[in-house]
């Protein structure tokens, strides 16, 4: 998808981070951040982040809205969640994420750092 098409236009007033190819933009919203994470086709967390932050599983608790793609989530218990855009999208700690599909997968996120399942209600970690 060319750089200039609707969602993938630069995020006006945004600090900009780019890790490992994935271009991620935030903004403070009083104690928290609004971000939006670009994923690119190709993408998964065990490949491409893992060794960049030595944990065996994404730690990070994600909450937002898929605007655009396909990402699927697998948990150490096998259990597996798939977003497609359009969807609201929580995703507890504890798991691996891919994008799916030939397009990037573009999320809004809305967290607290460290802080994001708390502050949101959502567990610490999947279970059933």
């Amino acid at each position: 998808m060319p750089e200039n098409a609707a969602g993938l236009l630069p995020v006006n007033g945004a600090e900009r981070r780019d890790a490992n190819g994935i271009r991620i933009e935030i903004t403070r919203a009083g104690d928290g951040r609004i971000r939006r994470v670009v994923y690119p086709a190709g993408f998964r967390w065990s490949k491409i982040m893992k060794p960049m932050v030595q944990t065996d599983r994404c730690m990070h608790t994600h909450v937002g809205f898929i605007v655009q793609g396909t990402i699927e989530v697998e948990f150490a218990d096998g259990c597996r969640k798939t977003f497609t855009a359009p969807q609201a999208v929580t995703i507890e700690a504890g798991h691996d994420g891919w994008v799916t599909g030939d397009e990037p997968a573009v999320m809004i996120e809305f967290d607290f750092e460290g802080d994001t399942a708390r502050r949101f209600g959502v567990p610490a970690s999947h279970a059933h």
